[in-house]
Formats: structure tokens, C-alpha cells, sequence
């Protein structure tokens, strides 16, 4: 009797290790799944990241289709799409934040305040449901990504050097988790499939880090590439990420002089074991309010040679729409 009590509490503890490591397993796992884009996870992430390779600043984008939100948006963060909906992140400012004439207790402004969402949508954009995500300062939602599975949201204080939560919402029963709390504000996160590990980017991207999935710091290191700040990221098979943000710059004196500035926008794709940028290409395309189009939320997927990506840089009052842009590529001999 004593034995079979033995052997039942070691099968309890084996089922608990099991379903410790759940999470983590189904998110590599979770690379065969259909996401509805085409094809499964691992041929997905394959494909783009092999013919992004082959984009250059002479890389033909058409603008195919636009998606008109018919709901407020507030400032848009990060866009995600599942089989069933489209995600999208953004923060609803109550109270801007305030420079300090010098930093206090660290902070470079005030804490301001406001409200997380992580508006789900139908494959036509209509809202299904609006979680509100985040906690007292924590409020400002950045780029988030999907895994098969889970949409992980990060959600930050609205200043650099500060704090932010991970959250992990499923994608079908939309619950929402608590994941972990991290030190520093971190704006974007992806999902490594290879890895199982979460990684983020900091403010303006100058720093990355990588975690476990319950919050333990694996590694971290400093952005060697100047080029833009990333704003949303998605996985790219073999550890690798693709980035695209913008980085606001000063016009020449002829068009104003540094009081004028223009965006420049771009997207790169990293490897996240060796850290190195391994392609990166300007993105010159601009929306209808005259943002560049990879300004936040952006995706991007392929089917052999050929790319679509989904962005919505416009956020004032009712203008939010869904840009889709596609071309073909050559990928190099």
C-alpha cells in the first residue's frame, strides 16, 4: 500500500512539472499551427524572414487595401492576427506626462496617467471586446506579438528607466494573465519559438533583454544599431526577430534646419542569439495624416517571393485604418 501511495504522489509530482512547463513547450510547439495566414508556424516564419532578406530601399510597395476602424483607437502600440481576430494594443492618455527641468528620484517626467487597451477585433475590424490591461503607472501597452497561441502584451510606464508587466492573453478564450513584473520600461516583446524565452525592447529600443517565462533576466544587451527606433516586432524563425519602427530626424537647413523634423521609418530583421542586425531597409511609404506607415503597429507575412505587410500609423479621433502594402521580391542567387 505504501508503494502504490509512493508511486501515485511521484505521478502527481511529474503531472505538476509537466503542467509547470506547459506554457513553454506549447509555445514552441505552437510554430506547426495555422495562423490563418498560410501555412503553419515554422513555414511562416521561414518564409518571411528568407525574402525579407531580399528588400532594398528599391523595393516596390503598393498599397492593396485599407481597413477603416469604426471605433476610437487612441494612440495605436502593436498589432497581432490569429486565425480569428486582429489584435491591437494602444494607450489612451488621461494626463500627459511632464518633463522635469532636471530628473527626480530617477525619472526624467512625471508618471502622467492613463489607460491600457488591447482591443480584439473580427477579421473585418469590427471590436469584439476591449481588455484593459495594466496597472497604476503601468499603463502605456507597447508592440505585442502572437505566438500560435498566446498575444504577449507588455505594458509600461510611460517614461524611460521605469517599470512594466507581462501579460499573456489567449487568443481564442481571450482570459488574461499576469505573466511577471520587470524593471525598466520595455515598449515591444516577441516570442522566441526556437528559445521558449520571451524577449523586449526598452525605450527607443536601445536595450533588449531576454526572460524566461516566468520573468527571470537570461541576458541583456545594448541596441548596436542607431538606424530607427522599433516600435512592434514579430517572430522570424531560428531566433531571429523582424522589427520596423521610425526614427524622427531633422530636416536639412533648405527645409526648416533641426526645428523641422521628418520621420524616417524602416524595418530590420535580428538575430537574437548573436544580437547583430542581419538586414535592415528604409520605409518610405506615408498614410493619409502624412505618418510613415511603419510608425507602430506592424506585421508582415509572405508566401515565397512574395510580402504583405499590415500597419495603422493614423490615431487621431476616428482615423485609424489598416494599411496593407505588398511586393515581390528576388531573393539573391
Amino acid at each position: 500500500m505504501k508503494s502504490l501511495r509512493t508511486r501515485s504522489l511521484a505521478k502527481a509530482v511529474i503531472a505538476a512539472a509537466i503542467a509547470a512547463t506547459a506554457i513553454g513547450g506549447a509555445a514552441v510547439a505552437q510554430a506547426s499551427r495555422d495562423t490563418g495566414n498560410g501555412g503553419d508556424h515554422r513555414t511562416a516564419d521561414t518564409a518571411v524572414a528568407d525574402a525579407f532578406t531580399a528588400v532594398d530601399r528599391n523595393t516596390a510597395w503598393q498599397l492593396t487595401s485599407r481597413l477603416k476602424l469604426d471605433f476610437p483607437t487612441f494612440h495605436t502600440e502593436g498589432i497581432a492576427f490569429s486565425e480569428d481576430h486582429i489584435f491591437l494594443s494602444s494607450v489612451e492618455i488621461l494626463e500627459p506626462t511632464v518633463k522635469f527641468p532636471s530628473p527626480q528620484g530617477g525619472y526624467d517626467r512625471t508618471a502622467g496617467k492613463g489607460k491600457g487597451h488591447l482591443f480584439v477585433m473580427d477579421k473585418a475590424g469590427k471590436l469584439q471586446k476591449d481588455i484593459v490591461l495594466g496597472e497604476g503607472d503601468m499603463y502605456h501597452p507597447g508592440g505585442i506579438d502572437f505566438d500560435g497561441t498566446n498575444v504577449w502584451v507588455p505594458v509600461a510606464q510611460y517614461r524611460p528607466n521605469s517599470s512594466s508587466i507581462v501579460y499573456r492573453v489567449d487568443a481564442k478564450s481571450l482570459d488574461v494573465r499576469k505573466q511577471f513584473e520587470v524593471k525598466d520600461h520595455f515598449g515591444g516583446i516577441v516570442m522566441d519559438k526556437q528559445s521558449g524565452h520571451l524577449i523586449g525592447n526598452s525605450w527607443g529600443s536601445r536595450r533588449f533583454a531576454e526572460w524566461t517565462l516566468k520573468g527571470k533576466e537570461l541576458s541583456s544587451w545594448q541596441n548596436p544599431d542607431n538606424f530607427i527606433d522599433y516600435q512592434d516586432c514579430q517572430y522570424a524563425a531560428d531566433s531571429k526577430m523582424l522589427c520596423a519602427g521610425v526614427a524622427s530626424l531633422p530636416q536639412m537647413p533648405a527645409a526648416g534646419g533641426p526645428a523641422a523634423k521628418y520621420d524616417l521609418g524602416g524595418i530590420a530583421l535580428i538575430d537574437s542569439r548573436t544580437h547583430a542586425t542581419l538586414h535592415s531597409v528604409p520605409f518610405q511609404q506615408w498614410s493619409a495624416d502624412g505618418h510613415v506607415a511603419s510608425r507602430n503597429p506592424f506585421k508582415m507575412t509572405a508566401a515565397g517571393n512574395h510580402l504583405t505587410m499590415r500597419v495603422a500609423p493614423d490615431n487621431a479621433g476616428m482615423a485609424t485604418e489598416i494599411l496593407t502594402y505588398e511586393a515581390t521580391v528576388t531573393p539573391a542567387r
